[in-house]
């Protein structure tokens, strides 16, 4: 249903984020976590988006004069020390063809939230071990556009949340909730507990989308290229439906697929 490229490894550590929809602190840093430590955060929208995430602990701000000047004007309050850089020097703190715009933030990652966070949730996107953070990223994006919830993805086979993925997502890591969890299957499991449907996509689903019924609070779950959603995380969900392509190519990117089955889930909820 869905394609998934092979990441290369992003720098940084991961994380989630607090969201004022939802009540209750972060929880402490889970083992299975990469360590904890500093995450670089570059471009202008992902560093505009980070000043303004309350949950997120920033630390100092590498920045050219004009950058300052141009998050200044975008009435950015700038809480950090700055270190005044030239655009060659902050080029050899991120990786090759990053484009920083002039601004480096080095920033705590976002604390811990589990799925005991989602209870006043409605729309929740799941990802089953879909590893590449440019379409997680993308998928973020999609997510906060269409005011999804939340999105979760496992501990282990998922992008770590770091400069790839926070670039990639072009600020919406830090304006929804980025939950991760152990086992999918099991947190599928908790969410039916909660009144939650959940709906597997998948290429062989007896009915498309469309047809499928949904409650007034769902989670979508995805899978990558080939595997896509694992049997026991369709099991667990009961529900699978397939999105139908009409033209002659059949199959759609995951981050497509997302925001296609976003759309779809909004009109069917009547959200």
């Amino acid at each position: 249903m869905s394609d998934d490229k092979k990441p290369s490894r992003p720098a940084g550590k991961p994380g989630f984020r607090g969201n004022k929809k939802f009540g209750g602190k972060p929880a402490p840093r889970r083992p299975g976590l990469p360590p904890e430590g500093p995450v670089l955060l570059y471009g202008l929208h992902t560093v505009e988006a980070a000043f303004a995430n309350k949950d997120r602990k920033r630390l100092k701000l590498f920045a050219t004069d004009n950058a300052v000047r141009r998050l200044e004007e975008r009435g950015v309050k700038i809480d950090v020390p700055v270190e005044s850089m030239m655009p060659r020097a902050l080029d050899r703190m991120v990786t090759k063809d990053a484009v920083h715009q002039g601004m480096i933030l080095e920033a705590d990652p976002l604390p811990a939230y589990g799925a005991e966070h989602l209870k006043g949730a409605r729309l929740v996107l799941a990802l089953d071990q879909v590893t590449d953070p440019h379409n997680v990223g993308a998928i973020l994006r999609s997510a906060v556009a269409l005011d999804a919830d939340a999105v979760v993805t496992t501990e282990r086979h998922a992008p770590e949340e770091g400069s790839v993925l926070a670039k990639s997502a072009s600020g919406a890591l830090d304006m929804i909730k980025h939950v991760r969890v152990k086992n999918m299957a099991r947190f599928i499991a908790e969410m039916k507990d909660e009144g939650f449907s959940c709906i597997a996509l998948d290429s062989d689903g007896p009915a498309s989308l469309e047809k499928t019924p949904f409650s007034d609070r769902t989670v979508l779950v995805l899978g990558s290229e080939g595997k896509g959603v694992r049997q026991g995380v369709r099991e667990a969900c009961g529900l699978t439906a397939r999105l139908d392509m009409p033209g002659a190519i059949r199959s759609l990117n995951v981050s497509n697929a997302a925001v296609l089955s976003l759309y779809v889930a909004r009109m069917k909820m009547g959200l």
